[in-house]
């Protein structure tokens, strides 16, 4: 039984409109990402937040040139160029940082994050994804496990999982990579000290 799992969500870089579109418009920018937040939740005792990491990744496209961080994305996120400029790593970096944070524990994110980071981003970059697909899985899984109807998983966003749970909790930004990686585990969190959740509905492949 996991002692531990990884919440963690990404920024994939975009326009106004580019989800709308799937990324498919001229001007759109491949949805590469441009920062990982990832919290480790204990699925032990009082389920305390032992760590958490904010990770900025240079964005590049196809042709391996920077991409410019476009004034929507730093609206929508709060990403900036500067950010990218002073704290941003290449995408091997970020993984190897991102792999050594889990620690071996499994990775959670609400829906299919690692999509856009192990395949999209690393096909883009050139890189080879250093993280095997059995290491992640949806956290919606969890919340059903847990009884919340999969109507409401289906029209809930993970930045409005403490609004639906009744959850007091520190100011959260939507569309940051960490807020919204913190915005899910409290809500496991709060299901766990409930014992509506439970160490067991974490393992993989279940």
């Amino acid at each position: 039984m996991p002692d531990t799992a990884i919440i963690f969500d990404c920024e994939f870089l975009c326009l106004e409109g580019s989800q709308r579109r799937y990324w498919c418009a001229p001007v759109d920018p491949d949805p590469v990402i441009a920062q990982i937040g990832a919290v480790r939740l204990s699925l032990r005792g009082e389920h305390e937040i032992v760590d958490r990491v904010r990770i900025y990744v240079q964005p590049m496209d196809r042709y391996g040139n920077a991409y410019e961080i476009p004034p929507f994305f730093t609206a929508l996120t709060g990403i900036t160029s500067d950010h990218i400029a002073q704290q941003g790593v290449s995408l091997a970096s970020a993984l190897a940082h991102l792999e050594r944070f889990a620690a071996g524990a499994q990775l959670w994110s609400w829906g299919k994050d690692e999509l856009n980071m192990m395949a999209i981003s690393c096909y883009v970059a050139g890189v080879a994804p250093s993280i095997p697909a059995k290491r992640f899985d949806n956290a919606c899984k969890l919340f059903l496990r847990a009884g919340m109807p999969e109507q409401d998983l289906a029209k809930t966003r993970s930045n409005e999982l403490c609004r639906y749970f009744g959850i007091d909790h520190p100011t959260l930004r939507g569309h940051d990579a960490l807020d919204d990686a913190l915005s899910v585990t409290y809500a496991l969190q709060h299901l766990l000290k409930a014992r509506k959740s439970r160490p067991e509905h974490f393992e993989p492949a279940i």
